[in-house]
């Protein structure tokens, strides 16, 4: 069966795409300027297809994993449905088109911040980190948190301290969220030999960590409030929402099972940090457009 349209848009993983263009746009919209609509617009398609870009390139280097992952081989490359050489051409054509598009018609700044989010992904988080080192989210985490940084100089043309409080954040929530993941997915990542935490050190630890990585991820989330970058809006549900993330993280260090069934603390840690970034960022935006 041939590839169609809708192989091309898995490629892209829409559902990371939505939290990276959502985050994108919360870091636009935060800026102390606003550009004209049509900027705005061009600079988050640019963000989409730069994501885009490096999720299909992702797929194109990781085929051999996927295929061995219950949860990602039916992805159109694992699944047969589409070859390796148009995957990698459509991703190294979207890479380019996405920042050549964000130079021209943004800035240059922004540009170069996109071109480095691609780079950081498919260079130091997929070909180099993910397959060697236990620590490929932390480190690897930098990628998914360019988006903020993207959106803030697209609309100013420049990066402060408050678009790196955002960045900061996402770097420091990407472990807590993704290793809630791998606790109740771990026959999935050792199937394909990925050496992610709960493989190499096993699930307490892995737990130990979450909650370890939890502690600056909220120092961060917090700090824009009392630093005077934000206001009680933003700093109220930050301190809600950082609360609810600390209890969930408790509650997975204390579970004692090793059996997927028995993993409920994680998985509604998981589905909770999905929300927590998403409020999170919308309370960065609610707290800015109030206080204009």
């Amino acid at each position: 069966m041939p590839a169609d349209w809708r192989d091309l848009l898995a490629l892209t993983k829409p559902n990371v795409m939505r939290l990276v263009v959502f985050t994108g746009l919360c870091g636009l919209l935060a800026a102390p300027v606003m550009p004209p609509f049509v900027i705005g617009f061009t600079a988050i398609l640019c963000i989409a297809l730069g994501a885009g870009a490096a999720g299909a390139l992702n797929q194109w280097y990781e085929a051999d994993l996927d295929i061995h992952m219950r949860r990602t081989a039916g992805r159109p490359l694992p699944a047969g449905r589409m070859d390796k050489q148009s995957a990698l051409h459509f991703g190294v054509g979207l890479s380019a088109f996405s920042v050549i598009l964000m130079g021209l018609a943004v800035n240059l700044i922004s540009a170069v911040l996109l071109a480095a989010s691609i780079l950081f992904y498919v260079l130091v988080y997929t070909v180099w980190l993910k397959r060697r080192t236990a620590q490929n989210i932390v480190i690897g985490g930098a990628a998914g948190a360019f988006p903020p940084l993207i959106g803030w100089a697209a609309a100013s043309g420049e990066v402060s301290a408050y678009p790196v409080l955002l960045f900061a954040i996402i770097f420091l929530w990407t472990p807590p969220h993704f290793w809630a993941l791998s606790l109740f997915v771990k026959s999935d990542y050792a199937a394909a030999k990925v050496p992610m935490l709960p493989v190499v050190a096993g699930i307490p630890t892995t737990r130990r960590h979450i909650l370890l990585y939890t502690f600056p991820m909220i120092a961060a989330a917090l700090a824009p409030w009392p630093m005077g970058l934000a206001g009680p809006i933003y700093g109220i549900t930050a301190v809600i929402l950082n609360a609810i993330f600390l209890s969930l993280a408790v509650a997975v260090t204390l579970n004692a099972s090793t059996e997927p069934a028995g993993m409920k603390p994680e998985r509604r840690l998981f589905a909770f940090s999905i929300l927590y970034l998403f409020v999170l960022f919308a309370a960065v935006v609610a707290d800015r457009w109030v206080n204009l």
